[in-house]
């Protein structure tokens, strides 16, 4: 069963998340972090996939604070518009998103019952990290290819749970040095690189790689039943 629900954060936000629920009892939860195109049709199904899995999937909708009801595609167009957004979010003042996060993982912990693991893609990926190593109540993280976290002080930043990140090597928005200088700062993170692009996940881009998606899949999960268990 899935369906948006609301959440409300420190600050009294509410905001909409997709949630997914699992057949039977939940082994834990996974909180989902969209790229910059809003909750859509495929990060619904990236939360799907985690609730066939087993566990209970919520996706906050993260650009809520600066423009509620984002879905949009892949094309130019909203690409850009999905840099501008992005730039809002990370213009607010302190906490920001970051709070609404929070709110995710605590209502998959209490919802659940189980531990919280959070994954996320390109900005998703980026909030991903900084989730690690800065909120309370996550018991792994994975990134992937996290759209600035090998970028200025990201990789300074000290996880506070077991991180899993994936990279493509033609990704031209993530040089590869900047990924092996991120080994180097980051001894314990678990860091895979693909032959593939930038959103090698994602089924509705030009740049899916199915064979690095199904892969970097099968680690998440080894990694989430390692780490959620």
């Amino acid at each position: 069963m899935a369906n948006f629900i609301d959440l409300k954060s420190t600050d009294g936000l509410v905001f909409p998340a997709y949630v997914a629920e699992p057949a039977g009892k939940p082994k834990g939860a996974v909180v989902v972090l969209q790229e910059i195109f809003g909750v859509n049709s495929h990060i619904r199904s990236v939360a799907d996939g985690y609730a066939a899995a087993g566990y209970l999937a919520v996706a906050p909708a993260t650009f809520h604070r600066v423009q509620p009801d984002v879905e949009m595609g892949y094309t130019e167009p909203d690409m850009n518009a999905g840099f501008a957004l992005k730039g809002a979010v990370e213009a607010l003042p302190a906490p920001g998103l970051l709070q609404d996060i929070q709110a995710a993982i605590n209502h998959a912990a209490q919802t659940s019952g189980g531990k919280v693991g959070i994954v996320g893609f390109c900005w998703g990926g980026l909030l991903t990290w900084r989730a690690a190593c800065t909120l309370s109540g996550l018991s792994a993280a994975v990134p992937y290819y996290g759209g600035g976290m090998t970028a200025g002080d990201e990789p300074a930043r000290q996880p506070a749970c077991p991180v899993m990140a994936h990279f493509g090597n033609q990704d031209h928005w993530i040089p590869l040095d900047t990924v092996e200088a991120f080994k180097k700062a980051q001894p314990g993170v678990e860091v895979h690189v693909y032959e593939a692009n930038h959103g090698f996940n994602c089924d509705q881009r030009g740049s899916y790689n199915e064979a690095a998606a199904q892969l970097a899949k099968q680690r998440t999960l080894d990694f989430f039943a390692k780490h959620l268990g």
